[in-house]
């Protein structure tokens, strides 16, 4: 059988729902590890260096509890055959490695289930107050799977900066005005995806869905090509991990589609003095200013960021090329070079102190 019409092998629910995090009332954000992750990790009393993917020993218990978990969580909504199902079919690989384990769990997270539905309606409530304790219950019937299915051992490493990925969407007006608010703001906020969330390498699919299309260029993100272990190959599945953050760095409607098309630059966050947050600063100014020459020749941007361009990229490419006076060097060139030695410096494990406050 062919699957090349998206028609009918496109999923809709799998790429439409609202993938952001809800604003939090101080508007800080979590760091480079998701709570929910996080949350799983302590309940297991491990730490970053003993994931099941650097420590195969743990990985038959981690697999048992996560089969339970997923069996209890299709009782409680009229699953239990199809929980059953997936359980069993996690359990005949609890023995074999994580890299089988970790390949079974990314089959199981591209069927059209109740399971990828179930984790992220519980992970997309992270950062809503009232519903803390909701999520919180989740931690121990669907952390294991989702710990299983992060903890990805053939690639730690950043997806290639400046890969592009589309999501369509469909929101409410009232979201759509936030991001509105967000989009015209100075500073522009960050934002959050704190659940997986499905996007795709396809244009064409994208649009199908929704009244909004997000197109992400990704920086520093860390994602997971689902494709060649989907049933559905022609959507071109690509996952994003939890915890992503981004900001709107354009917003426009477009009459022809008659949907809303908003461009998002996502990147992993650490401390507010990392690199990543200058890095963030670069971004907003791309969108006014066409080469580097702007950095030495602006007064209030050499007394606000000089200092930590100073202390964070004097061993970068980047950082001599703001220092000449080549005035042809173009701001994309500064951006790779920051993006080349991100990719190089940070894997998906962070920092130690990205695993504190679970």
């Amino acid at each position: 059988m062919e699957c090349n019409t998206y028609d009918k092998y496109s999923r809709k629910e799998r790429f439409t729902s609202n993938p952001i995090a809800p604003k939090r009332p101080c508007g800080s954000l979590y760091g480079f590890i998701s709570p929910f992750i996080k949350a799983i990790v302590k309940d297991f009393r491990l730490t970053k260096d003993q994931l099941p993917s650097k420590n195969e020993a743990i990985i038959p218990m981690i697999v048992e509890k996560a089969a339970l978990g997923i069996i209890e969580e299709g009782k409680e909504i009229g699953k239990q055959d199809d929980a059953e199902k997936i359980a069993k079919t996690l359990l005949s690989k609890k023995e074999l490695g994580m890299e089988e384990v970790w390949k079974c769990c990314a089959k199981l997270y591209s069927l059209p289930s109740f399971l990828y539905q179930k984790l992220n309606e519980a992970m997309r409530l992270i950062g809503s107050e009232e519903h803390e304790q909701v999520w919180r219950s989740k931690v121990q019937t669907l952390g294991p799977f989702s710990l299983l299915l992060w903890d990805n051992p053939f690639n730690s490493k950043m997806t290639k900066p400046d890969t592009i990925l589309y999501r369509g969407a469909e929101l409410s007006d009232d979201f759509i005005a936030s991001l509105q608010e967000d989009y015209f703001a100075h500073p522009k906020p960050l934002r959050s995806f704190q659940a997986f969330t499905s996007c795709t390498r396809n244009l064409e699919v994208a649009k199908m869905f929704g009244n909004v299309l997000f197109v992400m260029e990704l920086c520093i993100a860390f994602t997971v090509d689902l494709q060649k272990f989907s049933n559905f190959p022609d959507e071109e599945e690509e996952l994003l991990l939890p915890g992503v953050c981004f900001t709107i760095d354009q917003m426009e409607f477009d009459t022809d589609e008659k949907k809303y098309v908003i461009y998002l630059t996502l990147q992993q966050r650490h401390a507010r003095t990392d690199q990543h947050e200058v890095f963030r600063d670069v971004a907003q100014i791309k969108q006014q200013h066409s080469n580097h020459s702007f950095f030495h020749s602006n007064p209030n941007y050499r007394a606000n960021f000089g200092d930590q361009y100073e202390l964070i990229l004097h061993n970068n490419p980047a950082f001599h090329l703001l220092r000449r006076d080549d005035h042809d060097t173009s701001i994309d060139m500064v951006i790779g070079a920051l993006a080349s030695r991100a990719t190089d410096r940070y894997n998906r494990f962070g920092r130690d102190s990205d695993w504190n406050d679970a």
